[in-house]
């Protein structure tokens, strides 16, 4: 079994890195959190009241969304209630390493299936000829992680007309960046699952909330494996108010676009090969030098992430978008760091 290490040892500098929010939380939901008294903490923490406010929020009936640790849990509460050790799991790749770690977990056998084309195109064929009666799982995300890349519609009700049996997830945690949902579809189709986080445009990944929205005998089933008190009483409290607070994170998801746009302009005004992205963060093909660009860019105090490993992306790193003063911050440096290294631009026709 793999086992998923994060570098987060001695993150110092501008994080770039890990897609996190770069501007803080709400000062609304700090504010917040200096009100949480010692009596609070004492008692166990009830998410049923936030699930409410959640559902409301979505459109959707309390009994329809699940608050959960973070997605990290949903997909873990998922692979628990569909997998056994004689049953298969599809996880589209590259993606995120969790749905893969999770599922081992289980037992089961993980099936990958790798885009094939070189914008990474979701790979539809690829999917449902490796579906087969065993199939319980089948998690994907959209906008990715690291590409950036969206699923369409019609290839994900075509995977989910094909695997009736199987728990189809729909990792949405970068939602607030692309603006388009698939939860409408949960009406119509049992197997599907959604879910979202709020550790990315709302900056609340040190206090881990997500959650799933599912049809509700669907999701019924994934409660009875979740822990009663899975959130604690310091994110829920928080994420009443981070909720309500909706100037805030449309400013923050502005600034986000903006600084994307400026940085897929910037690799191609350098001639850096990069895939369009819908989430807050791009994904670039340095090439051979990828290590060396990596610590370059953290000696000019900016940290962004090495994706070498992944499949289909030798030589690439992603970056994460932030605000316009760091953005500036890190074309400075970008500049700098390629010049030195003498970072190639990319061949004839290859793919922006």
């Amino acid at each position: 079994m793999k086992e998923y290490r994060p570098p987060l040892a001695g993150r110092q500098g501008l994080r770039l890195d890990f897609n996190e929010n770069t501007s803080g939380c709400s000062p609304k939901v700090l504010a917040r959190l200096r009100k949480i008294t010692a009596d609070d903490l004492t008692r166990y923490p009830e998410r049923a009241p936030l699930e409410v406010k959640v559902a409301a929020k979505l459109r959707l009936a309390p009994h329809q969304v699940l608050l959960t640790n973070g997605v990290d849990e949903a997909i873990h509460l998922l692979c628990e209630t569909y997998l056994e050790s004689n049953h298969e799991a599809i996880i589209v790749v590259p993606t995120f390493g969790m749905y893969e770690l999770f599922v081992q977990q289980t037992g089961a056998r993980v099936v990958t299936v790798e885009a094939n084309t070189p914008d990474f195109t979701f790979a539809l064929a690829r999917v449902l000829a490796a579906i087969t009666p065993r199939t319980k799982f089948i998690a994907f995300a959209s906008p990715n992680n690291p590409t950036g890349a969206i699923i369409q519609r019609s290839d994900l009700l075509a995977i989910l007309g094909a695997a009736p049996q199987a728990a189809v997830l729909l990792d949405e945690a970068y939602f607030d960046f692309h603006g388009e949902t698939f939860l409408p579809e949960i009406e119509r189709y049992e197997n599907l699952f959604i879910a979202r986080t709020f550790s990315k445009a709302y900056g609340l990944a040190g206090l881990r909330t997500g959650f799933l929205a599912a049809d509700m005998r669907t999701l019924n089933a994934v409660r009875k494996v979740a822990s009663p008190y899975n959130v604690n009483g310091a994110s829920l409290a928080c994420l009443e108010t981070a909720l309500d607070d909706e100037e805030f994170i449309a400013d923050y998801v502005q600034q986000i676009a903006k600084g994307r746009a400026t940085l897929e302009k910037e690799f191609a005004l350098m001639g850096i090969q990069f895939w369009p992205s819908r989430a807050n963060f791009v994904l670039c093909r340095i090439g051979e030098a990828h290590k060396e660009f990596v610590i370059a860019m953290g000696e000019r105090g900016i940290l962004v992430r090495d994706r070498d490993s992944d499949p289909g992306c030798a030589g690439c790193v992603r970056i994460t978008i932030g605000t316009a003063p760091q953005m500036e911050e890190l074309l400075d440096a970008l500049r700098d760091v390629c010049s030195k290294l003498r970072i190639a631009p990319m061949r004839a026709g290859a793919v922006r």
